[in-house]
């Protein structure tokens, strides 16, 4: 699967919402000139700090066609990058971007079921693939896994869970490390798994797949997290029979595994 990443371009964005959705996790909405802001389910875009920093962050929605987007993003108050981020988003209204970046896209050509995994804000990730394939591919089945370390973590539960009482090709399993504090939303698609997200795919993921998806071998995967979760979920896909020739994620660039 190939992405022109030749038409990264460089502008600025208005900033028209900043919207906390847990203590850690707040959503970003930018504007800005349609054609510009064009981009692929899965690419990601740079936010400039200042002449020497740039940070990236996937794009949470795919193409409206509008100029806008949206970014879902954590906060890390321990980190400077992280800091001054959101405190330039406390006076700024504008922000100057570039984008797009990231091979990891949703392959529109494709019509193998979708495994998609995700782990915290990873999910912004995966929102951009499900938003593109629920609208131009509906009948494609989507097996979407969110792995967090408690529930609170599950910041948009409402709208993963709406997904699947909504969508009939699509389940949603919601993986954390810690009981939940209340029930899900009720759902035939609506599962929890309790336990470490590759522990879980391990013992959980071929029974899940056999009444939706089939098996993972005729799956298309896309995978965000940290590089440790992604490496370690690539090993157990991989003895479960998945294709690494059809596994994607932006890790495999930014940290690839030493041969």
């Amino acid at each position: 699967m190939s992405v022109n990443t030749s038409t990264c371009k460089t502008l600025t964005c208005q900033v028209t919402a900043v919207e906390d959705l847990t203590p850690d996790v707040f959503r970003v909405a930018l504007a800005g000139r349609a054609e510009a802001m064009q981009h692929a389910p899965g690419q990601y875009l740079e936010l400039k700090l200042d002449d020497d920093t740039w940070v990236p962050f996937s794009i949470a929605s795919a193409d409206r066609g509008d100029g806008t987007l949206e970014l879902q993003i954590q906060h890390w108050p321990e980190r400077e990058n992280s800091r001054r981020l959101r405190q330039l988003l406390q006076v700024a209204n504008q922000l100057t971007v570039r984008l797009p970046s990231g091979v990891c896209v949703l392959d529109g050509q494709s019509e193998r079921p979708l495994l998609l995994i995700a782990a915290g804000t990873g999910f912004a990730q995966m929102k951009a693939i499900v938003e593109a394939a629920l609208r131009d591919q509906p009948q494609r089945p989507i097996s979407l896994w969110w792995a967090n370390r408690e529930h609170r973590d599950l910041y948009a539960e409402d709208l993963a869970c709406q997904w699947a009482q909504q969508a009939e090709q699509l389940s949603f399993h919601a993986v954390t490390e810690f009981p939940l504090t209340e029930p899900l939303a009720a759902g035939e698609r609506i599962h929890h798994h309790q336990g470490r997200v590759d522990l879980v795919l391990e013992s959980q993921l071929v029974k899940a797949l056999e009444k939706t998806l089939g098996t993972p071998e005729g799956c298309d995967i896309y995978l965000s997290g940290s590089p440790g979760m992604v490496y370690a979920c690539v090993d157990v896909l991989e003895r479960l029979g998945a294709s690494s020739e059809r596994m994607f994620s932006d890790v495999f660039a930014y940290a690839p595994r030493p041969h």
